[in-house]
């Protein structure tokens, strides 16, 4: 008994064997106890998450996901080094080595919280290809802000003075900046498109002289195949401050039309026609009628105008039902004795005189 009293009383590295036991215990217990505690929490959630899936349930389940072994032994090891007594040289180290894990384990809850809700986004808008997303713009971004301020932190927490650190960031960046203006600009310009969403990946676009489908929202430009069948690579930058017409949002496609008969057709029959092009339309599938008018007395015929809407905004499908409607009134206007008109000229035979 004396000989284990005497042996509890002695110092080892500045702290008795009781002490030491003391730490290693408590290092055992909380090693042990949070992997435990995180399992019980993760599977009291997935049960949850059978009866009612809700974003903050799916939120922890992604932190506890990406909490790292590593995390738990800093842990346990920071709760058991304070009782001890420790030189300070020593416990310097263990201090930096401990903030850095500990500021490692937030850029990785930071970055599933950026993953989370870029995913829920996604997901809302229907979006699941990330390589041809707007998302991934948002994403890049996020993650890059996360691990800026996980290092900054990480940095103030070991003494270094991040004031200046940032104020020389700051006159670098705007050296930086001004060397890559046009590539800075693309980017911003990625990000407007990536927030206000003017157009998504498969929308039809026609910008200036180019019309065809968006096939890649990227960090610096965009790709669209256009209708020739070729790719067409757009700085982000030139496509905002370009006139963009996207058929992508349309509802509706509207069919415009000029039609021109003879001067010989009778008045009756002109009377008959707005009639004979309501009928037709109205008789084409997936159409609403808008108008047709008697409208003016052209060069050589007498011209109505018209219109109707494909309610289907695909432009094939406008097309096809533009071809039914012109045999149908090919046909139409056959039956009804009623001429198209085109350009003519007459001679007039003057008298002479006498």
């Amino acid at each position: 008994m004396d000989f284990l009293q005497h042996l509890g009383e002695r110092s080892f590295y500045g702290n008795t064997l009781d002490r030491w036991i003391e730490a290693i215990l408590v290092f055992a217990v909380w090693f042990t106890v949070l992997p435990i505690v995180r399992q019980f929490i993760t599977r009291r959630l997935k049960a949850l998450r059978g009866e009612q899936s809700t974003a903050p349930l799916e939120l922890t389940l992604a932190l506890l996901k990406r909490t790292t072994r590593i995390f738990t032994i800093a842990v346990a090891s920071y709760l058991a080094l304070k009782l001890l007594t420790i030189p300070p040289r020593i416990d310097r180290i263990t201090d930096g080595a401990i903030l850095v894990i500990l500021w490692l384990q937030a850029g990785l809850w930071g970055s599933a919280s950026v993953h989370f809700a870029i995913d829920q986004r996604q997901q809302r808008e229907g979006l699941f290809d990330e390589s041809t997303s707007s998302m991934a713009i948002l994403r890049f971004v996020g993650l890059s802000v996360v691990w800026i301020i996980a290092v900054l932190m990480l940095l103030a927490n070991l003494g270094v003075n991040i004031t200046a650190l940032v104020t020389g960031l700051g006159i670098g960046g705007v050296a930086v900046a001004l060397a890559l203006q046009n590539v800075l600009s693309d980017l911003f310009a990625s990000l407007s498109i990536a927030l206000d969403k003017p157009f998504k990946i498969g929308d039809a676009l026609v910008v200036d002289d180019v019309t065809g489908k968006v096939e890649h929202i990227g960090i610096k430009s965009t790709r669209i195949r256009s209708v020739g069948g070729e790719q067409v690579v757009i700085s982000n930058a030139q496509l905002l401050a370009a006139r963009v017409r996207n058929f992508g949002r349309a509802e509706e496609r509207r069919a415009f039309y000029t039609i021109g008969v003879t001067y010989e057709t009778p008045a009756d029959k002109l009377r008959r026609i707005p009639a004979i092009v309501e009928g037709i339309v109205k008789s084409l599938p997936d159409t609403r009628f808008e108008r047709c008018h008697f409208l003016r007395f052209g060069p050589y015929s007498l011209d109505f105008e018209m219109s109707f809407y494909s309610t289907k905004p695909d432009f094939a499908a406008l097309v096809d039902l533009q071809q039914e409607f012109n045999l149908r009134l090919v046909e139409a206007f056959a039956f009804e004795g009623v001429e198209f008109a085109y350009p003519t000229s007459r001679q007039f035979n003057v008298p002479e005189r006498s």
